[in-house]
């Protein structure tokens, strides 16, 4: 009876951690929103406008890809930190309902598609999608402290392994000169892949890999070694010694393009929107009180953190699954 134990936990586990993901969706199904306290919108539509609440992005090659940055700046509190929960879709190709990132923003970038996730990686001046100058930046993900996205709401979509889906795992490093995206397929890898818990450690140590300016290619690639795991051991940020980086994995075939961009003429926003301010203001002021007046407890276990929300469920009723089986093998 342990060797049936053996053969249907790690097969139950493996479900549970798929049912994690309470929903998914394409951009023609998406809600208006998909998470509480969202600024904007899954319903993007097909034109863009450099007022667009949109919070869809997509990764398919260096000439189509997107990128989370804020909504408005007003030359002081739009930082990366300040405004990770409502960060917004900024895509070089029209047609997504987006912002559109400017001609010339992206100084280099590359692109590379390998068996469990495709990324890009590169410099701009991202002065011009409303990040401060000198902003050292920071990291979104699916999985904010709040149990929540960075943005909240925010779903990333892709077709490069055959059609077009759901990343549910991705991590994107935007500071005001240096951008690094991920976005991994579903698989036992993924978390590991795209993980998010080390925001403080940049671009270089958890997407090593081509950040020469001037260059723009589309490449194929190895999937790199996991961020943060060496062999048998695990790295936690706030350790008094930090490893170095993974080398950055082997890629070939690349494709260079001379440029990349959209072509539109489209106006910078260096100043605050003050419609898309206030709004974001009022929005999160109205989600403060909110959660003061009905907050959701959760519980820390290190880096993790469960809300009490359908991924507590998910977890919970998985969880029970787990005990009852196991009840089940030790009777038998």
């Amino acid at each position: 009876m342990v060797h049936l134990a053996t053969a249907i936990i790690p097969a139950l586990f493996a479900a549970i951690a798929q049912a994690q993901y309470t929903a998914t969706y394409l951009p023609s199904s998406a809600p208006e929103h998909s998470e509480k306290d969202q600024l904007g919108t899954n319903q993007c539509g097909t034109g863009n406008s450099q007022n667009s609440l949109c919070q869809n992005v997509y990764v398919n090659s260096v000439e189509d890809f997107c990128l989370w940055a804020p909504p408005y700046s007003n030359g002081k509190n739009s930082s990366v930190g300040d405004t990770e929960q409502y960060e917004v879709s900024w895509c070089l190709k029209p047609g997504y309902g987006t912002r559109l990132i400017p001609d010339g923003t992206i100084k280099g970038a590359h692109f590379v598609q390998t068996p469990d996730y495709v990324q890009v990686t590169g410099w701009g001046d991202f002065t011009k999608m409303n990040i401060p100058r000198n902003d050292a930046g920071g990291e979104l993900d699916p999985h904010g402290a709040d149990g929540m996205g960075n943005p909240h709401g925010g779903l990333v979509f892709g077709s490069s392994f055959g059609k077009l889906q759901q990343y549910h795992e991705w991590t994107n490093f935007m500071s005001a000169t240096e951008f690094c995206i991920r976005a991994c397929k579903d698989g036992k890898n993924a978390p590991k892949l795209c993980n998010h818990i080390y925001d403080v450690m940049g671009c270089a140590w958890n997407m090593p890999g081509n950040y020469d300016q001037g260059v723009f290619e589309n490449c194929v690639g190895n999937s790199g070694e996991p961020m943060g795991i060496y062999g048998a051991s695990t790295f936690h940020q706030g350790e008094p010694n930090t490893p170095p980086a993974h080398p950055a994995p082997g890629s070939s075939s690349c494709q260079a393009v001379s440029s990349v961009g959209n072509g539109a003429q489209v106006t910078t926003v260096s100043t605050s929107t003050a419609s898309t301010a206030a709004a974001t203001s009022s929005h999160l002021a109205t989600s403060t009180m909110a959660a003061t007046a009905t907050s959701t407890p959760t519980a820390s276990n290190g880096n993790l953190r469960f809300s009490l929300g359908m991924d507590g469920f998910a977890f919970g009723a998985g969880m029970t699954a787990v005990v009852t089986l196991l009840g089940a093998c030790v009777a038998l």
